[in-house]
């Protein structure tokens, strides 16, 4: 059995710097976790990728031949040619067995909504034996007033719909909310229709529509199929908390056998008597 979290979510919502905390807490734990760079587009990030796509392809080459493709359409390009070309991704992962791979994947949030190439790729990747986790990430900020609330939790639901794989949401960049923002936030952590709408009443939007936003309220709470878990990068046992969430969503470890030699030998004289 293998191991796989699929990091997803819009451009600068800190993917790869995710991924790079959560391969260094592997370090400090003495376990392996190699990470995966799938974005064409990506100029700087702080881990060594076991595979990078760039060496497939880049963007930049893609804009630049005779489609004249933009970045949008560029970086669906490029993921296409992947699937198309994912004997080369295969090769590169190689086959061992318990192996954890983080794949660090372009923030363009289509590919995750909608769109089918990331589906393809999560079937390869369980034809690999991999187990799959998708990891949404979303900035903080985005996340502290009722409307980008109800605009971003939608996009995490639009994501676990589309994929249909265990899913975690994970509320980035929490070190750089400020205190007045973290305790507006709790409302939202554990989100209550009520409280959503009273702070967007004064929203104008919300006095044309506030039917409409009654009943997605009705749809995060309700069926509670949106949470998030909030992370902050400066706190090692808020990462080991989210680690130990997905570990159990994957069953990573679940297999392994338990050794004899990690119990103390019985006592002789217990045995005698």
């Amino acid at each position: 059995m293998r191991y796989a979290q699929l990091v997803m979510g819009p451009a600068g919502s800190g993917k790869s710097t995710y991924c790079s905390i959560m391969q260094q807490h592997g370090i400090d734990s003495r376990k392996t976790i190699d990470v995966v760079n799938l974005d064409p587009a990506a100029e700087y990030f702080d881990y060594k990728p076991l595979v990078d796509i760039r060496e497939l392809i880049q963007l930049e080459d893609v804009m630049e031949t005779e489609y004249n493709f933009g970045p949008n359409g560029g970086l669906i390009y490029c993921m296409e040619y992947l699937i198309d070309n994912v004997s080369w991704l295969i090769e590169e992962l190689g086959d061992v067995d318990d192996d954890y791979i983080i794949f660090d994947c372009p923030g363009q949030i289509e590919l995750y909504t909608h769109m089918t190439v990331i589906r393809q790729l999560i079937t390869i990747l369980q034809n690999l034996n991999f187990h799959i986790c998708g990891v949404f990430l979303m900035d903080v900020q985005f996340m502290i007033d009722a409307p980008k609330f109800l605009s971003g939790t939608l996009a995490a639901l639009s994501v676990m719909i589309n994929l249909e794989i265990p899913h975690v949401n994970v509320l980035s960049k929490m070190d750089l909310l400020s205190k007045s923002a973290q305790k507006r936030l709790d409302s939202y952590i554990e989100p209550d229709p009520d409280s959503l709408l009273t702070d967007a009443e004064d929203d104008p939007w919300n006095d044309r529509y506030r039917s409409l936003t009654e009943s997605i309220g009705r749809i995060i709470t309700d069926y509670s199929l949106v949470r998030f878990l909030p992370l902050n990068i400066k706190d090692e046992e808020n990462i080991a908390d989210i680690k130990l969430i997905i570990d159990n969503t994957i069953q990573y470890g679940d297999n392994t056998e338990v050794k004899p030699k990690d119990f103390d030998e019985p006592d002789n004289e217990m045995n005698e008597s």
